[in-house]
This record gives structure tokens, sequence and C-alpha cells, in this order.
């Protein structure tokens, strides 16, 4: 079967370009400019990298448009409902749901690697006491590169494999220590006995001197909103891992290259600033005000948690994280639906049937109910984007592996669009004016 192209023609010059056409098994077909400046000596200029695909995946695929979202091609409502975090790492992972005996497997390969080495455990005593956890994420898990000379072969599938797991393993240790340091309570080591969501909030809420039973609504909305989180696709952390990836950086480094990236406010802090805005917006009989703010084109309040820059109609992950939302709070004592809770749930029922927001298809988003899920389960704010990076860690690792495989892998570097000066002689400074 012929590759179908498309001819880039330069009017100036007459000279031409034969692009092949890629096809995709989801999406809009894909220009393969890599030849452009070899036939024309020109290159594409693409601000954000919006229109340029970088990478062949078969990971995730969105669909902005249509509200669709799927891990290896399966729907991301269905993961949501019927499967676990663990089972959904390794889908992204291995690239189909495993058997049972593959799962136990797994399973017990993660538990096995979820401790750290003590000595980074004596890390944390150099950070200010409230420092900010995503800070703290960023040196303890770059800090894991001293670690595993042993399998630190990059050419090695095995040992990339290992380095996957290890990831995926010590994140909810690391993310637990994190807050326990911040709060001044001694750290709670991992529990081989208990799932991965519930070992993970038993390091976070367990004393010494208490036993903790995690409630099970309370992990199931963690594990949910895990699962949610796990990928998406290639958006700015995980392009950041890929890139670091992509110069041969050690596997951990890449990881921390990514928080760093989620830790800005535009991609992995848009959780937080709902809690922020719920804060402002105090009463649910406030809302009208603010609403009309929102509307204002003078006034500089958002809305904060609804509409989303890549789904155009509907966030696919926003209708089942309001379940279990709503599951959650309504599961809560009545003494503990505080007034924040009343007003993120009074502003969402007057949002969706407000025709402003209906018209622009600004409908609550994935960030909007996770912030309050978090917020019920007594997470503090300031670990909000550490708990984002506790379930992206598995996409960020996955896409690593896939880039390593990859036949067509070479480091990243993108070009730029020259608009500074022209060459001019230095003058020495006694003769400049």
């Amino acid at each position: 079967m012929t590759t179908p192209t498309v001819t880039i023609t330069d009017n100036i010059t007459g000279k031409t370009s034969e692009c092949p056409v890629l096809v995709p098994t989801y999406g809009p077909r894909v220009i393969d400019t890599k030849d452009l400046y070899k036939d024309l000596g020109m290159f594409t200029h693409d601000p954000g990298f919006m229109t340029t695909s970088a990478c062949r995946s078969s990971i995730t695929y969105l669909d902005g448009d249509e509200g669709k979202l799927f891990h290896r091609g399966y729907p991301i409502e269905q993961l949501a409902e019927h499967s676990s975090y663990l089972e959904v790492c390794y889908l992204l992972l291995y690239g189909e749901l495993p058997t049972r005996t593959q799962f136990e497997e797994f399973e017990y390969q993660v538990k096995f690697r979820s401790n750290v080495h003590e000595r980074v455990n004596h890390m944390y005593s150099g950070y200010m006491y409230d420092a900010h956890p995503m800070s703290i994420m960023v040196g303890v898990m770059g800090a894991l590169s001293s670690y595993y000379h042993e399998a630190l072969d990059l050419k090695d599938p095995v040992d990339r494999d290992l380095t996957a797991k290890r990831v995926i393993a010590k994140m909810p240790t690391l993310a637990a220590q994190c807050y326990k340091y911040a709060i001044g309570h001694p750290f709670v080591y991992p529990n081989n006995s208990l799932g991965y969501v519930e070992n993970f909030l038993n390091m976070m809420f367990s004393h010494p001197m208490s036993t903790y039973i995690p409630d099970p609504v309370a992990v199931r909305a963690l594990e949910v909103m895990l699962i949610l989180h796990a990928d998406h696709e290639q958006n700015a952390s995980t392009s950041t891992v890929r890139l670091a990836g992509s110069a041969g950086a050690n596997p951990f480094a890449c990881i921390a290259a990514g928080m760093v990236t989620l830790w800005g406010p535009a991609h992995g802090g848009a959780n937080e600033a709902v809690l922020h805005m719920l804060n402002e917006i105090k009463t649910p009989e406030n809302i009208p005000k603010f609403i009309a703010r929102a509307k204002d084109k003078n006034d500089t309040f958002r809305l904060m948690g609804f509409g989303h820059r890549v789904y155009k109609n509907f966030d696919p992950r926003s209708r089942v994280i309001r379940k279990v939302c709503h599951d959650l709070l309504g599961h809560m004592p009545a003494n503990v639906n505080t007034r924040l809770f009343d007003t993120a749930m009074t502003l969402e029922e007057i949002a969706v049937k407000d025709e402003y927001f209906i018209e622009r298809k600004l409908y609550p988003n994935v960030d909007f109910y996770s912030g309050i899920i978090l917020k019920a389960l007594g997470i503090p704010e300031s670990m909000f984007t550490v708990m984002f990076g506790l379930g992206r860690a598995v996409g960020w690792i996955a896409q690593w592996l896939e880039m390593m495989q990859d036949p067509d892998f070479r480091i990243g570097r993108p070009r730029q669009l020259y608009v500074g000066s022209r060459q001019r002689d230095y003058v020495p400074i006694e003769q400049r004016g």
C-alpha cells in the first residue's frame, strides 16, 4: 500500500517537499515534516507544540471534541468502575489487562519494593519544616537516582521494567513521608498486608500509638481518583519526562523532572485553586455574586474547576468522579459536611443549569471534584499536587518505557524562531556611549 503524501511548495523558490501522511488509530491524520528542512531549508513554528506530534504512542488517546479518553483502548469510565489502580498500572505498562496470576505477581513485586532506603529517610531533616511538599518530593525522588546502581542499564528491558515497578511502589511512601514530616509525626513504614491505596492512607494517617482503619468508601474514592489521573497523553509533565529521558537521564531524575512541571499552577495546581476559590466564595449565599463576576469580562475573577483546555465538550473523567465525590460526601457524618462542601455542591448545581456556562460548555471538570474529595479525606491543600503526582507516576514511567523502545528514539531538540540582533562587533567599554 502506497503511503499518502502532502506536497508542500515554497512559492518563492519553487522547491517542494513530499511529506508522508501518517494515519493513526484515532484522531486526525499527521503530516510527517522531518525532511522539510532538508528539502526546503525551513522548519515549522508551533508555540506550545499544539499542532506537533513528537512521538508515536499506543498508551493513551483522548478526543477533546467528543469527550473521550482511552487507556490502551479501554474507556476510562469502564476502568474507573471495574478496575483497581494497580490493575490500571499493569495495563499502562504492558498493554493488556492482567490475568489473576499476572496481577498477583505484579502486586507482590510492587509491594515488595514499597520501602525506601533508610538513608533517604534522613534527607527530610534537611528541609524547612514548612517547605512545600512538592519541593520535597522533587528532591527525594531525584535522590533515588543515587540508589539501585545494579539496575541502571537503560538498554536492558529487565532493568527498565524493574525501575518502573520501583517508581510505582515508592511513590506512596515518599508522598506520605512528606506529609508526616510537615506535621512533625514519625514516619509510618509500608504494610504489605494492605492494598495499595489502603497502605498509602495508613502511612498518611496512622500513629504508633493507635490503629488506623481506613473507611472503604474513602479508599474507593481515592482509588478512582488515582485511576482518573493515571495518564493523560502528551501533557506538559509527560512531555518533560520524555524530553529528559531522551537525553539518557536517570529514570528517577526524569520522574523528578515531571514533578517539577506538574508543580506549576497551570498544570497540577488546578484542584488546589478550586479550594482557594471556594474559600473566597465562603458561603452558598455568595455564589450568585461570584457567578456574575465570572461573567464580567472586566473582572479578573474566574471560576476554577470549570471547562478544560483539551476537552471542548466535557471531561469524561468528571462524570465518574462526580458520583464518587457525592457518594463520599453523603457517607460522611452530618457534622463533617462543612460550609465548603455545601458551597461546592451548590455552585455545581447552579452552574450546570446556567445558560452562560452551558453555551460555553464550561462543565465542572475532574479538578473541581478531586479537590473536594481530597479535602474530605483530610488531605491538606499543600499535598494536592503531590496526590496528582502519585496517580500520574505510572503514566510518566509507562511513557518513558515506551520511548526507550521506540525505533525512532532520539534526543529531543526543538528548533526556534530567532528574532534577536544580527551579528555585530564587540565595542570596548571605553568606547560605548
